[in-house]
């Protein structure tokens, strides 16, 4: 069964720095392409960035600029760093397979952007 561990949240002021990390099992990694999602207080679940298996990456137009979705394949991990953080940025982040999200959710790290 697949698991996606998240980590890497926390508080942080506008225009700060944060690097989240979703550690993957269950499944070869490096066949999957990968992506974070969030979901804001009230909000619907939305894509933020994917990478492909190969390395290509795609970013919504809210993050792009800021953020940086990469992946290793030896540690079956992939990471959003995220800068120039804003406060609606707030919201609880998950990885999952991309851009069809077809494992099960994992518990989330929380990121709020605040001062």
């Amino acid at each position: 069964q697949v698991q996606l561990v998240e980590s890497g949240g926390g508080l942080v002021q506008p225009g700060g720095s944060l690097r989240l990390s979703c550690v993957t099992s269950g499944m070869i990694f490096r066949d999957n392409a990968m992506g974070w999602y969030r979901r804001a207080p009230g909000k619907q679940r939305e894509w933020v960035a994917g990478i492909a298996s190969e390395g290509g990456t795609g970013y919504a137009d809210s993050v792009k600029g800021r953020f940086t979705i990469s992946r290793d394949n030896a540690r079956n991990t992939v990471y959003l760093q995220m800068n120039s953080l804003k406060p609606e940025d707030t919201a609880v982040y998950y990885c999952n397979r991309w851009p069809a999200t077809i494992f099960n959710w994992g518990q989330g790290t929380q990121v709020t952007v605040s001062s």
